[in-house]
């Protein structure tokens, strides 16, 4: 496996950022599609729906970053996650 150049900061930080906004929107809307909380400006999730919601993103930025060589934000704005062995 090649080196991988460090992205600069500002980049990797704006990539975080919008990685947790599509994240928490998307994933929040189809959480409340399946198991309700849809509003008519979009949705209101509590107790344990919530919980999901925050586990849910938790798990892709686990996914993203240590299993499939980036975020989605990631690969858009081209920052390279080096992978553990």
């Amino acid at each position: 496996m090649e080196p991988i150049a460090p992205a600069p900061v500002w980049k990797r930080t704006l990539a975080a950022c919008l990685d947790f906004i599509t994240a928490f929107f998307v994933i929040g809307f189809i959480i409340a599609g399946l198991f309700g909380g849809m509003t008519e400006t979009g949705f209101n999730l509590q107790g344990w729906r919530a919980f999901v919601l925050f586990g849910a993103v938790a798990a892709y930025f686990y996914a993203g970053r240590r299993v499939l060589g980036g975020t989605l934000w990631d690969r858009i704005l081209g920052i390279g996650r080096p992978q553990p062995h």
